[in-house]
């Protein structure tokens, strides 16, 4: 990994022709959604506006809006390469009982050599605001109908108040007054889980809201990561470096030493407030609910900041590459689990929780069923309201195809079935919140003893010798 911040991910970007500055004033409120979604929808490039209405600070978005992009931002041509390194902590032969992948998870877990950093000092601290203000920050109204200003490329750590440990997530904050904010986690996330062990105890939570790291970083607060694994050792595999911390000036938190932002405060264990509704990735406003309450302390900053930024909605945005990256990142631990999956793909209309294609290497009857239940027990995938499983020689990241195949394949009363299980927050579709049904859809090619006696047809394929014939002479037939 190349960048050891976010301003050396942007000179870069500027290097490469692939950042545009805006000198023009823009406003935060609405003007720099409607900019940035046209930009982002077309491919274009990522924006730096240098002269953002309200605030002293530059704002930077789009930082991850094309795959091309995106791989840039870690340093690599494609997320094959971050692959093979990871398949280095695989073995050839993937263990098959649960206490040997348990061990292999918890070598993972140990990347001694990535493990964070400890330093006295970092550009994150520059410059100590003790009369903070969260005006003063660029942040976006994105939406008309949004409640407020959302900081939306947060990285808040938290840490559980027993084993000490700490936590990285990326949750939406929404902006209340210059001292106050709502921290919008889900049930589900640890940030989440630390609150209400902190509520259990009846104090509040230190946390501190990371603003602006190095890309790998910021991705890693995202990344659905195997239970025990510090999202700091997995940014400082990805960087191929250790990520450098520094303790929190008023927080007991270590916070990244090269950071745009920290805004350190707490979170009350028992102040709640209305937050949202919020025009989120699903490309629907989310629904307004009850919160806890961040405080602000202080805020500590590099002496010349750059604000990041981020908008979500009708996809494909920026969080759709990341999300795509994700997936071949994670393909090899999901195949660690579930041998026999070949390949797999979040389309981008799913918005990651709605669908996901797989195809398998099917070997007896019932498998994808076997498949589908297996995935809904994996983290975050629990989510998953749809799985399409398909037979290995269909090409998933195709989309037509896999579709072509299922609408073929499939007899829905044979192949369709459903089981319930929790769902994520912002899904609007179940009766009631966060808990609804799902569907598995078998559309790989059915055997005698899944009900069907009858003779399954061929594919229509032209001859390959022909096929490579008219390869050839393409040329000559003036199609080239």
């Amino acid at each position: 990994m190349k960048y050891k911040d976010l301003q050396e991910y942007i000179r870069s970007l500027d290097s490469a022709k692939d950042l545009k500055i805006i000198k023009a004033e823009v406003d935060p409120i609405l003007e720099i959604t409607e900019i940035a979604d046209r930009v982002v929808k077309s491919g274009g490039p990522a924006l730096l506006f240098s002269n953002v209405k309200g605030s002293p600070y530059p704002l930077a978005i789009n930082l991850f809006g094309t795959y091309e992009r995106t791989c840039s931002a870690f340093g690599v041509n494609s997320p094959d390469e971050i692959v093979e390194r990871i398949k280095t902590f695989i073995p050839d032969t993937i263990p098959s009982s649960i206490t040997d992948k348990a061990k292999l998870l918890w070598q993972m877990k140990d990347l001694k050599n990535f493990q964070p950093k400890t330093v006295r000092s970092g550009i994150s601290q520059e410059v100590v605001e003790s009369d903070a203000n969260l005006f003063d920050l660029p942040v976006m109204k994105c939406w008309p109908k949004d409640a407020g200003r959302f900081i939306t490329l947060p990285l808040v750590i938290t840490k559980n108040p027993e084993t000490g440990s700490q936590n990285l997530g990326m949750y939406r904050i929404q902006l209340v007054d210059k001292k106050r904010a709502l921290m919008h986690w889900h049930i589900h996330h640890d940030g989440a889980c630390h609150h209400r062990m902190h509520q259990e105890k009846g104090i509040d939570m230190d946390i501190a809201v990371v603003i602006g790291c190095d890309p790998a970083t910021m991705y890693s607060a995202t990344a659905p990561l195997p239970p025990g694994i510090d999202e700091m050792i997995f940014s400082g595999f990805l960087r191929n470096k250790p990520v450098e911390l520094v303790k929190g000036k008023t927080v007991d938190l270590l916070v990244p030493a090269n950071a745009e932002f920290i805004l350190e405060g707490h979170v009350s264990c028992s102040e709640t407030s209305l937050e949202g509704p919020f025009g989120d990735h699903t490309g629907f406003y989310s629904d307004a609910d009850n919160y806890p309450v961040f405080h602000l302390k202080t805020i500590t900053r590099r002496k010349y900041p750059v604000y990041p930024s981020t908008i979500v909605g009708k996809p494909p945005m920026e969080d759709y590459y990341l999300g795509k990256v994700t997936e071949r990142i994670f393909l090899p631990l999901l195949k660690l689990q579930i041998p026999e999956v070949v390949d797999m793909n979040f389309p981008c209309e799913g918005v990651f929780h709605n669908c996901v294609l797989v195809s398998i290497k099917k070997e007896y009857p019932g498998q994808a069923r076997k498949v589908a239940s297996s995935i809904w027990g994996l983290g975050q995938m629990m989510f998953t309201k749809t799985i399409v499983i398909v037979d290995k020689d269909v090409d998933v990241q195709n989309v037509s195809e896999t579709v072509w195949t299922a609408l073929s394949n499939v007899d829905p009363e044979r192949d369709i079935f459903f089981t319930k299980g929790p769902l994520d927050v912002l899904d609007h579709s179940s009766p009631q919140p966060i808990f609804g049904s799902k569907a598995g859809i078998d559309a790989t090619v059915k055997l005698p003893a899944e009900g069907h006696p009858r003779e399954w047809p061929e594919i229509i394929e032209m001859d390959e010798k022909i096929k490579k014939q008219v390869e050839k002479r393409w040329k000559e037939y003036g199609l080239d």
